[in-house]
């Protein structure tokens, strides 16, 4: 299977996005709700083939959605928003 196209400028995009909005990567996975090592993960490069609703909770974090992303320029910046915890 052939290696992701999309990875590495989703990787540098993720990172730009973080420090823009000055997170650690610790604080904007409580924010994403993806768990802190996975998203170490993701930003280190290990992880570059993610799901769809990883995907949407990245996005949604900072305000965009997953097509501004992907997207090859920088999208404009919003506030971030917390994650909701699930209804139990």
């Amino acid at each position: 299977m052939p290696k992701s196209t999309t990875g590495k400028p989703l990787i540098s995009r993720l990172r730009e996005l973080r420090k823009s909005h000055a997170l650690t990567q610790e604080k904007f996975s409580e924010l994403s709700g993806v768990a802190y090592k996975y998203y170490q993960l993701i930003e280190g490069g290990h992880r570059v083939d993610l799901r769809l609703s990883t995907l949407e909770k990245l996005a949604k974090a900072y305000g965009i959605g997953v097509h501004e992303l992907l997207a090859p320029n920088f999208p404009k910046i919003r506030a971030v928003k917390p994650a909701k915890k699930p209804k139990r």
